[in-house]
């Protein structure tokens, strides 16, 4: 037997140590069997591309200018932006009407529950 083996050995005697300590019951909300479950990475999965263990950082640069105005999506914009507003103003119009909306709900429901 050479070193790997005995290392391995000795691995799975702790292992063992360890679970034996452990109930025999396993439930949902155990922290470290959710842990294992979520570490194994498995063949086919459409999400593993997606989801990594570090972020990798990007090559390219991002913007450093003043704040871009708010949109739909949340895109950052590009890091050659000069930081002029070309839109038609939909996006602004977009939020604003969902704002007003938003307030004119929750006024309603105020007034709804007024004198409960």
């Amino acid at each position: 037997r050479g070193l790997v083996q005995k290392r391995q050995g000795r691995e799975a005697r702790a292992h063992e140590a360890e679970y034996s300590a452990r109930p025999l019951a396993q439930y949902e909300d155990n922290a470290d069997r959710d842990a294992a479950m979520r570490g194994v990475e498995r063949w086919g999965d459409p999400m593993l591309g997606r989801l990594s263990k570090q972020s990798k950082p990007s090559g390219k640069p991002k913007y450093s200018g003043p704040p871009a105005p708010p949109n739909r999506f949340h895109i950052p914009p590009g890091y050659e932006w000069d930081g002029v507003d070309r839109s038609n103003g939909y996006e602004k119009q977009f939020f604003k009407a969902q704002g007003e909306a938003r307030a004119r709900s929750e006024q309603a429901h105020m007034w709804a529950v007024a004198d409960m």
